[in-house]
């Protein structure tokens, strides 16, 4: 299947797949919201026949294209149809409602399998305590899930705690898949100036207009995310872009074409008021928090400033860092003791998050 751009027809296509929906909603049964994004509402559910238990994204109606439907979730529909792998959330159907009123005829959900827990959930309870042998594996599942995401020439755009959703076994997956666009090795997309990845996880190259952006943008997200299973806030969690790259600065050091030869062709480096002479300091800040040299040293890596030096996935996934002792472990025994769902929790950093100011990007 191509993962180029949405052509007239592609977009018919998926829309009339979207119409013929021979399911409907009323198969399942509602029982709690846990979810809440730009795109869209999310449910558990249970299927009224089966009783097995599934996650129901509602679509919002909301940037519309020219036949009346979301752009982001014919995208997102295509592509999850395209991944499918041990650490991507797995959509298992499309299904409606039935008509409600005559500006649109249905209302249309993703049913996906259902996870109990998502990191973000797990992160804000001070209750779940994560080993180093736990928080490696799930380093290794989540790049693991960006290797394949990657291999077949996509970009997340999204990568944050609460898009990582993981089950009562122990196995990660990668969700929200809203933002998520092909790229090429070419000129790693020419994605356009849109905003892209939650404030506290995006790039330096992102918040310097880099429109060439590729894989390097979601590597970035996880050496955050990695810094964060240890000190179990975001790292850097700044009010406005220019916030956010005087933290960047003031941890990795002072953007400058000395570390980073292209940031020179970047339209805003001239622009913006970047802090000088600051000095790299990501493992002495962490090592606060961090006790483990190899954990150190891949964030380190991780939170490269220059895109084009940063780890990728692959080379990620080989650091010492997965082996050496003590080895991944498995997580289900730890995610079994768990009386509930962490989504609560979700829910509850979300308002926080909200009340910062702190904006997803949009759908492009």
């Amino acid at each position: 299947m191509s993962m180029n751009y949405l052509n007239k027809y592609e977009k018919y296509q998926y829309i009339q797949e979207y119409e013929s929906c021979l399911n409907t909603s009323s198969n399942y049964e509602k029982i709690i919201k846990i979810g809440q994004g730009t795109y869209g509402e999310v449910f558990k559910a249970r299927h009224r026949q089966n009783n097995k238990f599934v996650a129901m994204k509602k679509i919002l109606m909301h940037n519309l294209g020219d036949n009346g439907f979301p752009i982001s979730s014919l995208r997102e529909t295509k592509i999850l149809r395209l991944l499918k792998h041990e650490n991507i959330i797995n959509l298992i159907e499309i299904c409606k409602s039935k008509a409600t009123d005559g500006k649109y005829p249905s209302t249309f959900y993703l049913i996906f399998d259902f996870c109990e827990h998502d990191l973000n959930g797990l992160l804000s309870n001070k209750a779940v305590k994560f080993s180093l042998p736990e928080i490696k594996t799930f380093i290794k599942q989540l790049l693991s899930g960006i290797y394949y995401i990657h291999v077949n020439k996509i970009l997340h755009r999204d990568i944050k705690p609460s898009n990582i959703l993981i089950t009562k076994n122990g196995i990660l997956k990668i969700a929200d898949f809203g933002l998520a666009r092909p790229f090429s090795d070419k000129n790693s997309g020419n994605l356009g100036k849109e905003q892209v990845v939650t404030l506290w996880y995006r790039a330096p190259e992102l918040l310097l207009g880099d429109e060439n952006y590729g894989p390097p943008i979601d590597l970035w997200a996880i050496g955050c995310i990695m810094a964060e299973m240890w000190k179990r806030v975001p790292i850097m969690r700044g009010q406005s872009e220019q916030h956010q790259l005087f933290l960047i600065t003031n941890l990795c050091g002072s953007i400058t074409p000395s570390v980073w030869e292209d940031v020179k062709e970047l339209r805003l480096f001239n622009t913006m008021q970047l802090p000088q002479r600051k000095k790299r300091k990501v493992k002495d800040e962490l090592k606060n928090y961090i006790d483990n040299p190899y954990a150190l040293d891949l964030i380190d890596n991780l939170l490269t400033i220059d895109p084009n030096k940063r780890l990728d996935a692959d080379t990620s996934l080989n650091h010492d860092f997965f082996w050496t002792d003590p080895m991944p472990c498995d997580l289900s025994n730890k995610l079994l003791q768990l009386n509930h769902s962490m989504f609560e929790y979700t829910m509850a950093s979300q308002r926080l998050q909200n009340k910062t100011n702190v904006t997803v990007a949009p759908p492009i």
